[in-house]
């Protein structure tokens, strides 16, 4: 073989490996529901370009700091084998706790960005009210009766982030009893105040319902806008990095 041929085809194994190479985007999916609820979000985000990995974990079985290591090792592990790298996150409800779980135990290598949709980064007031009434244990398990606000919550013992994030909170609500429980504005399950953490870059609010926010085309629109260009398009956005 002569020096050219070498040459060239070195370089068109090295143009295919990168032509191959993608970002993996893990989609982890809300209390209660499936890998199924975030089919749509994983669509559209494939047709951009993502190697995407949606997750399906048993989220009413087992305490949040066993759900992390299960739920985002996973993950982690689908990228992996398909060299997909960096990473990012797209997260619904209990799914942005996983991440901010699983990271405060691990360091956020090859993490890029994280967007978290309607998560209860400082709890929910619902939690609060409810977690002794007889049957939501049953309904929710061990995790959900972790999202409250009080000091022993998950979510209060969570410290700042440690990765770009980008939060998208709902304004509307389809539960008028649960959001009775709520400060205004809420999705009818979260409040959107307290969807924010500290060391968030952007934020956005959104109208739109806790059940449904994943599948909501505006906001899928604004997914897709934060993981491309780290910020929100929407003017009422708010950025902080």
């Amino acid at each position: 073989m002569t020096i050219r041929r070498i040459v060239l085809t070195v370089f068109f194994s090295l143009y295919s490996i990168t032509s191959l190479s993608q970002e993996c985007v893990v989609l982890l999916h809300g209390l209660v529901r499936t890998a199924s609820s975030m089919e749509k979000l994983a669509i559209e985000l494939s047709k951009v370009g993502f190697y995407v990995v949606n997750i399906d974990y048993p989220s009413r079985d087992k305490p949040v700091e066993v759900l992390a290591e299960i739920a985002v090792s996973e993950g982690l592990k689908q990228c992996k084998k398909q060299n997909a790298i960096p990473v990012n996150y797209v997260t619904h409800s209990l799914g942005g706790i996983l991440v901010r779980q699983y990271y405060q135990q691990h360091t956020p290598m090859h993490v890029k960005r994280v967007v978290m949709l309607a998560p209860p980064n400082q709890g929910s007031e619902v939690v609060d009210n409810l977690k002794n009434v007889p049957g939501f244990g049953l309904i929710n398990g061990p995790a959900g009766r972790q999202l409250g606000t009080d000091k022993n919550s998950i979510p209060s013992q969570l410290g700042p982030v440690n990765f770009e994030l980008g939060v998208i909170a709902g304004t509307q609500s389809i539960n008028l009893i649960l959001s009775t429980f709520l400060p205004n504005p809420d999705d009818g399950k979260v409040s959107v105040e307290r969807t924010k953490v500290e060391g968030m870059c952007g934020f956005i609010a959104l109208p739109t319902t806790h059940p449904f926010i994943m599948s909501n085309n505006l906001v899928i629109k604004e997914v897709k806008n934060y993981l491309k260009n780290g910020k929100f398009e929407s003017k009422s956005a708010v950025s902080s990095c």
